[in-house]
C-alpha cells in the first residue's frame, strides 16, 4: 500500500512538473513581453503562401497560420509582426531570435534538426516538388532535357532535389540559381530556362497566372516529397506545443465543422465533450499551454478553421483555385489529422 502510495505522489509530480514545465516556454515569455509575434514573410510574393500588396497588407496560408499562432496567445491577429526574409536568412534569423518561429513553406529535413538545431511540428501541407517546362520543346520527362538549362530558387531545398534527381537520370542540367521567386519566374518565361523547378504548388499558380499558360507543361516527373511544417529552435519544447496545437485546433475544428461562422453557437451547445472544452466551454484548454482556455475559440472566430484558411488563400475562394489533393483531412482523402482533445 506504502509502494503504491509513493507510485502516486510521484506519478502527481511528474504530473505538476509537466504542467508547470509547458507553462514556462521562454519564447512565450518573450513574445508576450514584446506585445507581438515576429514572423517570416517573403522577400516579394510567394503567392497563395506569402502575398504583400502595395499598401503593405500581407496574406496567404503561410501569414494566416502566424495569424492563428498570434491569435491563440494575444487573441488578437494583429498582434504579429512579419518580417521579410529570403530563403537564405531563415534559419540565422530564428537562431538570433529576430522571429519566433518559421512558417515559410519549409519542409524537415535532418540537417536541419542535426546541424542547425531546429525542431518541427507535424506538417500543415504536404508539397511535391515539380518540373515546368516550355511546351515548344516537346519534352514529355526531365529526362529528355539532358543539357537543358533550368532556373531554381536559391537557398531552397529544390537546388538539392534537381541535383540528386538528375544524377539519378543520368543527366547534365545548367542550372540558374535566383533568390527571389518573381526574378526567377522572370528567368524563365522569357525564356533565359528551358525548364522551372520548384514547389508544385508554386509551379501550378506561377502558370495559372502568366500570360499564355498553354505555352508551358507540367512534367510528370516528381523530384521529391516535401512535408511542409512550422520550425522553432530546439530546447523551447513548449513553444513547439503551442505551434502544434494551434495547427491541430485549425484540423479539429474543420473535422468537427466549427467554423468562424457558428463558432459562437458551438460554445454556446456544444456537440460533443472534446468540442466543449476546444473552445473554453469546459476548463483545460489553455493553462498546460500557458495560454487562456478560450485561446482556441479565438482562433477559430478571428482566423478560421483550416478550411477557411486554405480555400482563401489557395482553394475555391482566391484567384488560383487549387484543389486540396494530398492536403485535405484524412477523412476527405488526404493526410492531414489532428492530435486528440482529451
Amino acid at each position: 500500500m506504502t509502494s503504491i502510495l509513493k507510485t502516486a505522489v510521484l506519478a502527481g509530480g511528474f504530473v505538476l512538473s509537466a504542467v508547470s514545465a509547458q507553462a514556462a516556454s521562454e519564447t512565450l515569455k518573450t513574445v508576450q513581453e514584446r506585445g507581438a509575434l515576429n514572423c517570416p514573410g517573403h522577400t516579394g510574393s510567394y503567392l497563395g503562401f506569402a502575398e504583400v500588396d502595395d499598401k503593405g497588407n500581407w496574406k496567404g496560408l503561410d501569414v494566416d497560420l502566424c495569424r492563428a499562432v498570434a491569435t491563440a496567445i494575444f487573441g488578437d491577429p494583429s498582434a504579429l509582426k512579419i518580417i521579410p526574409l529570403s530563403w537564405a536568412q531563415r534559419w540565422p534569423s530564428l537562431q538570433s531570435g529576430d522571429v519566433d518561429i518559421i512558417i515559410k513553406a519549409s519542409g524537415g529535413t535532418l540537417s536541419r534538426d542535426t546541424e542547425l538545431g531546429l525542431q518541427f511540428s507535424n506538417s500543415y501541407y504536404l508539397g511535391t516538388t515539380k518540373v515546368m517546362a516550355h511546351k515548344e520543346l516537346g519534352l514529355t520527362s526531365l529526362a529528355d532535357a539532358d543539357g537543358g538549362t533550368i532556373c531554381i530558387p536559391a537557398g531552397a531545398s529544390q537546388e538539392r532535389q534537381v541535383a540528386s534527381y538528375a544524377e539519378r537520370l543520368g543527366i547534365t542540367l545548367e542550372t540558374v540559381a535566383i533568390e527571389k521567386t518573381e526574378e526567377l519566374e522572370d528567368a524563365y518565361f522569357s525564356g533565359r530556362c528551358d525548364l522551372y523547378a520548384q514547389w508544385g504548388p508554386v509551379l501550378a499558380i506561377a502558370r495559372s497566372v502568366s500570360e499564355n499558360p498553354d505555352e508551358h507543361v507540367l512534367l510528370d516527373d516528381v523530384l521529391a516529397v516535401e512535408p511542409e511544417v512550422m520550425i522553432v529552435r530546439q530546447g523551447d519544447d513548449e513553444w513547439l506545443d503551442i505551434a502544434n496545437w494551434t495547427l491541430s485546433v485549425l484540423l479539429f475544428a474543420e473535422q468537427e465543422g466549427v467554423t468562424s461562422e457558428n463558432v459562437d453557437e458551438m460554445k454556446a451547445n456544444p456537440p460533443s465533450n472534446e468540442v466543449a472544452k476546444m473552445l473554453g466551454a469546459t476548463p483545460g484548454m489553455g493553462t498546460p499551454l500557458g495560454l487562456p482556455d478560450d485561446w482556441a475559440y479565438n482562433v477559430i472566430k478571428k482566423v478560421g478553421n483550416y478550411s477557411e484558411i486554405f480555400e482563401r488563400s489557395l482553394g475555391q475562394d482566391s484567384p488560383y483555385k487549387m484543389p486540396r489533393e494530398l492536403t485535405a483531412l484524412w477523412n476527405q482523402g488526404g493526410v492531414l489529422f489532428p492530435f486528440v482533445i482529451d
